[in-house]
């Protein structure tokens, strides 16, 4: 049947054409029904992407019930309605419902308790090995290392050539390590060159 005029012809009748084998009329139903079944979908939801599922899956759920379909017994739509209602609810109630044991416990970026104290353990050995370098050494490797300043502004600190900031700093280098030798496996250093 060419459906030229399908305008004019009801849902219910469409539904029982496409339940004889008329794909027009499957593809004329689609036309009208699945825009709504969209929209109520979404105005559940919320999510594109779910309406869209949901509105494929009610169509779906039309063409099955289409060869039971009884005529006059209920408007087309009205069903298609309530089967969308019912799989937006479905799908409200599963994302509710879902238990804290089926989440993934959340990564933690933050240092483990064990990271956290060799961390603190290093950060005391060096701040315990720069209280027992001479005052200079400590002060141009603090501003080198630590505050990382530039040669040439450790210079202006100081108040001495850059020559001088590079001998101090250098001193001060060789120093901490004679300092920390014997500690680098308590540091967790042990793999580490010397």
């Amino acid at each position: 049947m060419a459906l030229d005029h399908s305008i004019d012809i009801s849902d219910d009748a469409l539904l029982q054409l496409y339940a004889n084998g008329d794909q027009a009329a499957a593809r004329q139903l689609t036309l009208r029904l699945a825009p709504r079944a969209f929209k109520q979908a979404y105005r559940m939801l919320g999510v594109q992407a779910d309406a869209e599922d949901v509105a494929q899956e009610a169509m779906m759920r039309v063409w099955k019930i289409a060869p039971e379909w009884r005529s006059g017994e209920a408007k087309v739509t009205t069903w298609l309605y309530r089967v969308v209602a019912n799989l937006c609810l479905d799908r409200l109630r599963k994302v509710q419902s879902t238990s804290l044991d089926a989440i993934d416990e959340p990564i933690d970026p933050s240092p483990s308790a064990a990271d956290d104290m060799q961390s603190n353990a290093r950060l005391d050995a060096l701040q315990a090995a720069l209280i027992a370098l001479p005052e200079r050494q400590r002060q141009a490797l603090v501003l080198r290392h630590i505050e990382e300043l530039a040669n040439p502004e450790i210079a202006d600190v100081m108040e001495i050539s850059v020559e001088a900031v590079e001998s101090l700093t250098s001193r001060g280098k060789r120093a901490l390590t004679q300092i920390l030798k014997g500690r680098k496996a308590a540091l967790g250093f042990e793999g580490d060159a010397p």
